[in-house]
């Protein structure tokens, strides 16, 4: 349980797909001018990397790792489909992300003609396939595991567009210098964000361990106990030589 919340609250806010490694920026732009159409594509963003993820770790578990195949028989134990690991990933993400497209088309048509050309796009989003790279990269042991991390990377995601589609909508009445105005200040806004979530890092993941200093520090005391116990106990054996001699 402790590991599941740990890989949840890390993938959202210390390795966040767009302010760690600012993967998703095209459409994290492009559509972050509303809020209504952020949600829209955030909601999208999460379902994909929520299925797609765990699909691609039985597919990298039991197909294209080095020696995967061996559930088929020993003949196969050498067989290494690594190399494979781009088509088949893409390829389980386009699926997922034309059956989102049907989806949203069918019931939310509005929603569907305002993110336009960036839902079938979310095809390509380079967040998506980095979610199942990292999978595969991390060696997450377990499909529940992939799957959490599907999750949590989503919801990084759309928590990450949809607060630079609200303070977006809030800077359009604000008095913003015209050379940053657009992008420069989304820019701007966008690396303070990273830092902030990034400051979460010390809370989540601090080092329970005290800094290099205190250790030697401590080391230092006790290596004086030690020596003035030896000076003390050589003082008592003498003392004691003495008090027999007299």
């Amino acid at each position: 349980m402790l590991e599941h919340l740990e890989l949840f609250f890390k993938s959202i806010f210390i390795d966040n797909m767009v302010f760690a490694t600012f993967l998703g920026m095209c459409s994290y732009l492009a559509v972050s001018k509303k809020v209504s159409t952020a949600v829209g594509l955030g909601a999208a963003v999460i379902f994909v990397l929520a299925v797609t993820v765990p699909m691609n770790w039985l597919l990298d578990k039991y197909l294209l790792k080095d020696g995967a195949l061996a559930w088929m028989g020993p003949e196969y134990a050498d067989y290494d489909l690594s190399f494979l690991s781009f088509i088949l990933f893409i390829a389980t993400i386009a699926t997922m992300v034309q059956l989102v497209e049907i989806v949203v088309e069918k019931f939310s048509p509005s929603l569907y003609n305002s993110l336009g050309i960036f839902l079938p796009l979310i095809a390509v989003n380079c967040a998506i396939l980095g979610g199942s790279l990292f999978m595969q990269t991390r060696d997450i042991p377990n499909i529940g595991l992939a799957f959490n991390y599907g999750i949590s990377s989503g919801i990084g995601w759309f928590l990450a567009i949809l607060a630079i589609a609200a303070i977006r909508e809030k800077i359009r009445y604000s008095n913003v210098p015209a050379p940053l105005r657009g992008l420069g200040i989304t820019f701007i806004i966008t690396g303070l964000m990273g830092i902030g979530f990034q400051s979460f890092g010390g809370m989540l993941t601090g080092d329970n361990e005290p800094p290099e200093e205190a250790q030697t520090t401590t080391v230092k005391a006790e290596k004086e106990k030690e020596i003035k116990k030896e000076i003390e106990d050589k003082e008592k054996a003498v003392s004691y030589n003495e008090a027999i001699n007299k």
